[in-house]
């Protein structure tokens, strides 16, 4: 899951989003987010279609499953 930890660092970073605001827009909890983007922990799948379509990417862009 190190792709996806990276891959949400990048596009937050490419919208100038703080976690906490992250947070805010799409109602995920932040401290999951920094989780996740550590390395800690595994989203859940609905987790992850939520980032997906909030970043406007496919499920399989974040997953580093396709470029």
């Amino acid at each position: 899951m190190e792709i996806f930890a990276e891959r949400l660092r990048e596009l937050r970073a490419e919208r100038n989003l703080s976690q906490r605001m992250l947070s805010n827009e799409t109602g995920i909890p932040q401290s999951s987010i920094a989780l996740w983007e550590s390395g800690a922990r595994v989203p859940a799948a609905t987790a992850v279609v939520t980032l997906a379509k909030y970043f406007g990417v496919s499920t399989d862009f974040l997953l580093g499953l396709e470029d």
